[in-house]
């Protein structure tokens, strides 16, 4: 990123650039800041966007090859083009000798490295990848945009923020917003501001619910589930997320059994550290059995629902109810 930063500084900047990766805040902020240092705010004329995969690269191609009109240069954006994975070959070549006065700014989730035109904006501009960030990371960032509005957060309290809103950026920026406005010209951030002001995420109704089940409370993790429909969330994604999370702890447990410690697990089974903790405890509610067998009935239910066998908001109900609570000795 430093040397995206320094292109902006000295205003010298790279034919092509590529911003790819999981962490969308981060990607949009670096866009924003290019956008910024190369074209005018009321600039119309000169910046050309494109998105997603039925953009015409021939029509790029044309607008790329038409001078700017009272400006030094002509920016064209493409998001989400899906180019750098397959068809991307014509605007490879077209890269090798641009016109001197166009310049590219790609914004992608997902890139294959060995594609001609990954490898001609590597070679030719620059290319970075934005990661979903550490909980180290994170804490700081959090940190710091609460110091900015003179506020301050404990360790604790920051780990229960991140429970609720995950590590996406994106997400955490927009419950930072309510929660600094929650708090008004209070100095501390406390749990009680988080648990009352923050959005649970879907994950963590998943969660409460598996451990709802792994308590033996029934009842509860059924009415986690009609909390979930009620909130709109369609039975076959909660199935799926049913399935992750009981995949997860299977992972977790195996891992555990092989000797590895909560730290070492985390980046294993691609959960934040802090967590970590959390899912062990889950797991050791669950016999292994157990959990090998729920992740196959989740593959079964959704192939009845898919077959037409079965109600789909039912095969959840029918999961919670008979395999999940199945303790298996």
């Amino acid at each position: 990123m430093q040397h995206i930063q320094n292109d902006i500084k000295q205003n010298q900047f790279s034919h092509a650039y590529l911003l790819y990766g999981e962490e969308r805040y981060l990607k949009n902020q670096y866009t924003m800041r290019l956008r910024k240092a190369m074209c005018s705010e009321d600039d119309q004329m000169n910046v050309n966007i494109y998105t997603g995969k039925d953009i015409s690269v021939p029509q790029i191609i044309d607008q790329a090859e038409t001078l700017p009109f009272l400006a030094e240069r002509r920016v064209i954006f493409i998001s989400d083009s899906g180019l750098f994975k397959s068809g991307g070959e014509q605007l490879a070549e077209y890269l090798q000798n641009p016109c001197e006065t166009t310049f590219f700014v790609f914004t992608e989730s997902e890139v294959d490295k060995r594609s001609k035109l990954y490898k001609v904006v590597h070679d030719k501009g620059y290319a970075a990848e934005f990661s979903v960030q550490d909980e180290a990371t994170l804490m700081r960032w959090i940190a710091g945009a609460l110091a900015k509005e003179n506020k301050k957060i404990t360790q604790n309290t920051v780990h229960l923020f991140l429970e609720k809103t995950g590590v996406d950026m994106e997400n955490i920026q927009m419950e930072l917003e309510k929660l600094i406005c929650y708090c008004g010209d209070r100095e501390i951030v406390t749990s009680e501001d988080v648990e009352t002001i923050c959005t649970t995420r879907v994950n963590n109704h998943i969660f409460d619910m598996i451990d709802a089940i792994g308590n033996g409370k029934t009842s509860q993790a059924l009415q986690l589930y009609y909390d979930l429909l009620t909130l709109k969330e369609p039975p076959m994604r909660i199935l799926f997320l049913i399935a992750r999370q009981c995949n997860l702890l299977l992972q977790a447990k195996k891992l555990r059994a092989q000797g590895f410690d909560a730290k070492a697990i985390a980046p294993k089974i691609g959960v934040p550290p802090f967590a970590a903790g959390k899912y062990l405890t889950q797991a050791g509610r669950f016999q292994t059995a157990t959990l090998r067998r729920a992740v196959e009935q989740c593959v079964a239910a959704e192939e009845a629902v898919k077959n037409g066998r079965m109600n789909d908001m039912m095969s959840v109900e029918i999961l919670i109810l008979t395999v999940l609570n199945q303790k298996v000795t």
